[in-house]
């Protein structure tokens, strides 16, 4: 599963506050989570991500409360990959379940800038990225893994699944 966009780059400790305000919390609509995304870290966000781009970002990212809004708003906002030096535990989990993939490269996230872009071939963990002409190894994810990202995420899985066993 290859992604590929622009890159939108952030130091370490992003919030997940910062990602969604607590203000929207309120709020279960993808698309209109993803109207305020990173609104309080980053205003013009919105107005330069494109479907399919890529947050790359430092240490720690999604630290905080253990919303699953901030997924949620970041996948429906059009990110295809969050990569970073580190996650929090909890934005983890809560990017699996609901199929964002998130790729921990630290040398990526040291050489890469905002606009750059990165070609991430999900099977394998490569990154390449396309304007420096550098590419990094991150961890690929296990079969299972990509089947949920494919899925959209553990639900849908659940749902082909459970489909799937009926019609046997």
């Amino acid at each position: 599963m290859k992604l590929h966009g622009k890159v939108h780059k952030y130091g370490a400790d992003v919030n997940t506050d910062v990602i969604i305000p607590a203000r929207y919390l309120n709020v279960y609509d993808p698309a209109e989570l993803a109207q305020h995304c990173m609104e309080d870290l980053d205003p013009e966000f919105l107005q330069r991500v494109k479907p399919g781009d890529i947050i790359v970002t430092g240490s720690n990212f999604g630290c905080g409360s253990s919303r699953e809004h901030a997924p949620l708003a970041i996948k429906a906002a059009g990110i295809s990959c969050v990569i970073a030096k580190s996650f929090a535990r909890i934005f983890y989990r809560n990017s699996m379940n609901i199929g964002l993939p998130i790729l921990e490269c630290e040398e990526a996230v040291d050489k890469t800038e905002a606009r750059d872009t990165l070609e991430v071939e999900l099977s394998t963990g490569e990154i390449v990225n396309i304007t420096k002409k550098l590419t990094f190894q991150a961890k690929p994810f296990p079969d299972f893994m990509l089947q949920l990202i494919k899925a959209g995420g553990l639900i849908e899985y659940t749902k082909r699944k459970i489909a799937a066993n009926r019609s046997r």
